[in-house]
């Protein structure tokens, strides 16, 4: 064990006993008596699968930053779907028992074992072939407007891109996943700036930089492996530092379970902390920039050799006054000053970022915010140093990289006449050369009866989109739905106008001939099939997708049929040359990490002319009310919508909670527990005050609890990613 340092001691309380926080072994119990019966798959899955939790892609309980065990809370929860047995189909003979029913309890009903129909005015479904179903489905898509939305949910690259080909085989180009509603801001900036839509760095640089930079971002609940690391960077003598309106319990104090010492004492992760506004990101930047600018921080010679458009910058940045920047960050000029200190002292640093900072009508501009800082300072392209915009879930970088992205084709090009040709030539039909309709505008074009079925692999509407209401009466106005799924959804349940199919889906350790997964550090990572039990007739949902478009067009059915994972990877090596490598993976631990330990090495960027660009960002206009609130939903204790726990062990706050600070509890008078109404226009959210470390004039509520705040019209511009905020928001007791 290395030498053990209690200056990053959290406690010296062993193992914080009577100190708030998850307890990680009673994590291991739960999910012992979960997987009851099926107790050695499950471990067989966890020693030699790769995890379909959140984006650091562990190989088994391994992987390719330290030789140290790796197991975190959100793969233990995910343990039970994929090993439960199948659910009573006689339960869905008359669905009125179960609607209302919480997400937690249909999933523990059991897996999809079987096609099922439900007819207009039936009160449930009934056990159909498969060949009634793609029957059924062909006829419903022939010839009509629909879209086509993927989850994350540990969906891999192989289904992904037969997902997507089968979609514009049928002539339309509105597929859309889940990648659009985390990080579509950071495709758009990245792609804009640097020319390259992935992190350029690599785990491996967190450990021993100078500073990480975490912005809008809380991997102790979202990337819980990413801790260790963090540990290992701590020992290394790193700095971290966190940018954000709440202050993260998880990320001052960790105790991570599989390290001795830090399980034992627990390890301090933040040494600085800089509370902004909700929004106020580019307000904070912006000032933290003017800083850098003002006393002589920058790294001239990068930006005149590697860089263009700085004067521009300079001079936007120069008019914005400390008044301006400190009114809409909510910081101080001298809070600013001290990061961009640690920022223009630091000879490396590495800035990380989320969907704190993405999900907002000018996310763009967000991102495009923290990439100035990384110029500047020439933090690219060099060991310990990069841009990360670290992915939540196992699915999103490989999923737009695969194509499945209403605004962009295989490889991330564009839609465009030449590029529609070129895979028109690789796929043998033709291939349609306007973008398509995002998640979004499908629920829009839905509620405005412009759209005829919805095809949805994984996910919810009504838990991930902003107003359940309006999504509920989009769904319900289609003349078609087929859910694709492991398991029942309340998306399923809503009565609709036309046909309902539920289509059985594989888990990704099901599938023959194994698949592949897309981690956050660009490392593509074979997963095999798992030996176990199998579920009825449950198909892997690449087979679902080619046959659904093969019967609706069985004059092109050759051209999207295949005969399994192999060939899948076979063509995505040929569609997407930077995925060199992908068709040679077939066993366990076999991995490529496509463009090496760092993208834009030496400071080469991948745009036409090498050079990063600079981005002269201006102020948006942010707008609050005297008296009013600006609201952001939080994740808790739970993994994409899926609730785990009615409690955050980290915070101790339940899902009704309203995250608050003291000053502004202190203020309206209101003490813990006090039951409040939110109001923001006509919509309302009815929750119980927890006072929080969190930026005066802010509060936090639950995802996916608080969507029924959030307006359905409020989306970025470029990238058309919801805005998970509302503005000017009111707070009554009640």
């Amino acid at each position: 064990m290395a030498r053990l340092d209690p200056r990053n001691w959290a406690s010296w309380r062993p193992f914080g006993i009577g100190l708030r926080k998850p307890n990680n072994y009673l994590e291991l119990a739960k999910a012992f008596r979960s997987v009851k019966g099926n107790r050695r798959y499950a471990w067989r899955i966890l020693n030699q699968g790769t995890c379909d939790g959140c984006a650091l892609g562990t190989r088994g309980m391994r992987d390719w930053t330290m030789d140290e065990i790796h197991l975190c809370n959100i793969r233990l929860r995910l343990l039970s779907l994929n090993t439960m047995p199948a659910l009573d189909v006689s339960l869905l003979r008359d669905v009125s028992g179960l609607t209302g029913r919480k997400s937690a309890e249909l999933r523990g009903l059991g897996r999809l074992p079987y096609p099922m129909l439900r007819r207009a005015g039936e009160p449930g479904f009934t056990r159909v072939s498969w060949d009634e179903a793609l029957r059924v489905a062909a006829d419903g898509l022939r010839d009509a407007r629909f879209g086509t939305y993927l989850t994350s949910r540990g969906v891999p690259n192989e289904n992904y891109y037969a997902a997507q080909k089968a979609v514009r085989a049928l002539g339309t180009n509105s597929v859309d996943n889940a990648a659009r509603i985390c990080h579509s801001p950071s495709t758009v900036a990245l792609k804009e700036t640097i020319g390259a839509a992935a992190t350029t760095c690599s785990y491996t640089d967190w450990i021993g930089s100078d500073l990480i930079v975490f912005i809008g971002s809380n991997p102790s609940n979202n990337q819980p492996v990413a801790m260790k690391y963090l540990y290992h960077a701590k020992k290394a003598g790193t700095r971290v530092a966190m940018v954000n309106a709440y202050r993260e319990p998880g990320m001052d104090k960790y105790w991570v379970p599989s390290n001795a010492e830090s399980a034992v004492f627990g390890t301090k992760i933040t040494d600085e902390f800089f509370g902004v506004n909700v929004g106020g990101d580019i307000g904070f930047l912006n000032g933290v920039l003017k800083h850098l600018i003002e006393n002589d921080w920058v790294d001239k010679v990068f930006v005149d050799e590697h860089t263009t458009g700085y004067e521009r910058l300079r001079s936007t940045v120069s008019e914005q006054s400390w008044e301006e920047l400190e009114a809409l960050s909510g910081a101080s000029r001298e809070e600013m000053f001290r990061l961009a200190r640690l920022l223009g002292e630091a000879k490396s640093a590495v800035l990380v970022w989320s969907m704190g900072i993405t999900q907002h009508t000018y996310g763009e501009d967000n991102v495009r915010a923290i990439v100035n800082l990384a110029l500047a300072r020439g933090f690219v392209g060099r060991d310990h140093c990069g841009l990360m915009p670290i992915r939540g879930h196992s699915g999103v970088q490989g999923g737009a990289e695969m194509g499945a992205y209403a605004t962009g084709l295989p490889g991330g090009l564009p839609i465009t006449a030449e590029n529609a040709a070129t895979f028109a030539e690789l796929w043998g039909f033709e291939v349609p050369v306007t973008p398509g309709l995002t998640a979004g505008e499908m629920i829009d074009a839905a509620h405005a009866g412009e759209l005829d079925a919805l095809v949805s692999s994984g996910g919810n509407f009504l838990e991930v989109m902003p107003d359940p209401g309006y999504c509920r009466e989009a769904l319900s106005r289609l003349g078609l739905r087929v859910h694709i799924d492991i398991v029942l959804s309340s998306q399923m349940l809503v009565p609709s106008d036309g046909d309902v199919l539920l289509l059985p889906a594989q888990t990704r350790y099901e599938m023959v001939g194994g698949v592949t997964e897309t981690s956050t550090e660009r490392r593509i990572i074979f997963s095999p099939e798992i030996e176990g039990p199998r579920v009825g007739e449950a198909w892997p949902e690449w087979k679902i997708f080619t046959e659904l478009a093969a019967r609706t067009r069985p004059e092109i059915a050759a051209a999207v049929r295949f005969t399994g994972t192999p060939q899948i990877r076979e063509e995505i090596e040929r569609a997407v040359p930077f995925y060199e490598g992908i068709a040679s993976l077939r066993s366990f631990g076999d991995n490529v990490q496509y463009g090496g330990r760092h993208l834009l090495a030496g400071g080469r960027f991948q745009t036409a002319d090498g050079l990063g660009r600079f981005s002269a960002v201006r102020l948006p206009a942010v707008e609050r009310s005297d008296g009013t609130f600006t609201v952001a939903t939080r994740r808790g204790k739970q993994f994409n919508s899926m609730v785990h726990e009615r409690r955050d062990g980290f915070n101790g706050a339940t899902r009704e909670a309203v995250l608050m600070s003291p000053y502004d509890a202190d203020r309206l008078d209101l003490p813990d527990g006090a039951e409040v109404e939110l109001r923001s226009g006509e919509r309302t959210y009815q929750g119980r005050v927890l006072r929080a470390p969190l930026t005066p004039g802010n509060l936090q509520i639950h995802w996916p609890e608080g969507n029924v705040l959030l307006h359905e019209t409020r989306r970025s511009p470029d990238a058309k990613i919801p805005d998970y905020n509302a503005a000017s928001v009111t707070v009554r007791r009640l």
